[in-house]
């Protein structure tokens, strides 16, 4: 069975030894040869023996050579007599493990060896190589048991961290599908490494959790989970700092700088812009000021046509936008590696298009629901904005209010707000915070409840995808599916009809749902 990915931050790291740190090809598949010649086998192709590394050696003779039992044990006994003293030197540490090691030691990962080896053989390989530091636990098979399994060794490694390590805590790394096996039996992830001894198809038969293909790539996957515990780490010290009360005032302002800075900058690039349009005005010919401006009889301008009124709110939000990008940049990134462990495998196509449908139902439903309870007919602020938004050309609209405005307005919330407020607060206080504060910047009671819901759902998907650019997407498909609902509405009246609005948020319900059930831990 797939072992679905962990909530759980990964404390533990246990690697398997050959095909995985080092390469032994060399040095096993010798004694493997000098073993089977005492059998009279002659076996020259040292390629043809390595299907010796990782499993158990007498069940590998038991396999590959139809060896009984005690033909297989004597057989490891000749391997060892050779290995014992030459063999376990004629070894190779791949390229980049020495450092990938130390810097997840470093990061305050606890790391482990669970090997099939005997454990002599083990310490003494990790001494030679100068890698036995960098382990915690170190665990082997017994010399007088050669057919243990991998599960016990791995269990052996567990033990020898001290207490019991929650198997949702742990991964393991190896090359084969034995550890695989052996990890999955105790409940714990593997990472599969292409660049030892097993194949990609080998670790997908057996199920492997997560594939890399390199040392680097290894070592890339690894270091989120030192960045992980660093995160954690960050968010435990907030959280005495919160109960010692000294969390202190910086980052309220902190968020109120970031947020009047977007409001101020997008009003001040709006007013200046304006302000050169209004100045050069006489300059332009005829045609071009009455595209711009709204003309009195003498043809002299009264005030910005309506594409141009939204044309200079969208730039105001572009350059609001470049206010935020540089810390909205790093507040995503280390939100993208918050979430790492949840998204490292691709969420389902289906996924997606449960997402679709519920963006789509929630927008048409939440809009038909407002036009008829009549609340917007009686909200005067909601109606200044409407005037505004809806005074324009389609496409000058759509272009403003559906990309532009969620773009900019989704690296304020959802990239630094949502993602920041969860160095201070649970992930649930820092939706609803976020979801508040979206709903009032919107500056009237019909789009602040609107918002607040919407609000809601952008942090949501966002935890449920992984990726800003989820909450991204659906802002924007909402905004357009609203924008577009005007105008056909206003060619279909008759559109507007408590059973379209019903099932547009049944479907929204249903999808909702649907998602729910795929992955009930989201928080």
């Amino acid at each position: 069975m797939q072992l679905t990915p962990s909530e759980a931050i990964k404390k533990y790291i246990l690697f398997d030894l050959d095909g995985t740190l080092t390469d032994p090809k060399l040095g096993i598949c010798t004694c493997v040869q000098y073993a089977l010649r005492s059998f009279g086998i002659e076996e020259p192709d040292l390629d043809q023996l390595e299907c010796f590394i990782g499993p158990p050696l007498q069940g590998s003779f038991m396999k590959y050579y139809g060896f009984d039992e005690e033909k297989a044990a004597r057989a490891v006994a000749k391997y060892r007599e050779r290995f014992s003293v030459q063999g376990l030197f004629e070894n190779e540490v791949y390229r980049g493990i020495p450092g990938m090691l130390k810097e997840l030691k470093a990061g305050g990962l606890k790391l482990g060896v669970a090997s099939s080896k005997p454990q002599e053989f083990v310490e003494r390989i990790l001494e030679h190589f100068h890698l036995r530091k960098y382990f915690d636990s170190v665990a082997g098979s017994r010399m007088d048991d050669p057919s243990e399994s991998k599960e016990i060794s791995v269990r052996r490694a567990l033990e020898g961290f001290g207490g019991k390590p929650d198997p949702s805590q742990v991964l393991l790394v190896g090359d084969r599908c034995y550890d695989t096996e052996g990890a999955h039996a105790l409940g714990i992830e593997c990472v599969g490494v292409t660049y030892g001894y097993g194949s990609m198809e080998e670790l997908l038969e057996a199920k492997t959790d997560y594939i890399v293909r390199s040392v680097k790539e290894l070592h890339a996957f690894l270091g989120r989970e030192s960045d992980a515990l660093s995160e954690e780490a960050t968010a435990i010290a907030a959280a005495k700092a919160r109960a010692t009360g000294r969390a202190g005032f910086g980052p309220v302002w902190t968020y109120l700088y970031l947020f009047l800075g977007f409001v101020v900058i997008r009003g001040l690039v709006q007013y200046f812009l304006g302000f050169l349009l209004s100045l050069s005005a006489g300059m332009m010919p005829p045609g071009l000021r009455g595209a711009i401006f709204e003309l009195d009889a003498d043809l002299a301008p009264v005030a910005f046509g309506g594409d141009t009124t939204v044309i200079l709110g969208g730039l105001g939000f572009l350059g609001g936008g470049a206010f935020l990008w540089k810390s909205a940049r790093r507040w995503i990134r280390r939100g993208a590696n918050r979430r790492r462990l949840l998204h490292l495998k691709p969420e389902p196509a289906t996924s997606y298009l449960f997402l679709a449908f519920l963006t789509i139902g929630a927008t048409i439903g939440l809009n038909l629901l407002m036009m008829l309870s009549g609340i917007l007919e009686n909200a005067e602020g909601y109606q200044q904005v409407a005037a505004e938004q809806y005074g324009c050309h389609f496409a000058v609209g759509l272009m403003v209010y559906g990309f532009i405005t969620p773009a900019m307005e989704e690296l304020l919330f959802r990239g630094i707000f949502h993602n920041s407020m969860q160095r201070w607060f649970s992930l649930r206080i820092a939706i609803l915070v976020t979801a508040v504060i979206f709903a009032f910047y919107h500056g009237n009671v019909v789009q602040g409840g609107y918002a607040f819901l919407m609000g809601l759902l952008l942090s949501y998907v966002y935890e449920y995808f992984g990726s800003f650019l989820v909450p991204l997407a659906v802002h924007a498909g909402s905004n357009l599916v609203s924008y577009g609902m005007t105008a056909v509405i206003g060619q279909n009246p008759k559109l507007v009809n408590w059973p379209l609005a019903l099932a547009s948020l049944l479907v929204a319900v249903i999808t909702l749902t649907v998602l729910v059930f795929r992955k009930p831990k989201v928080f």
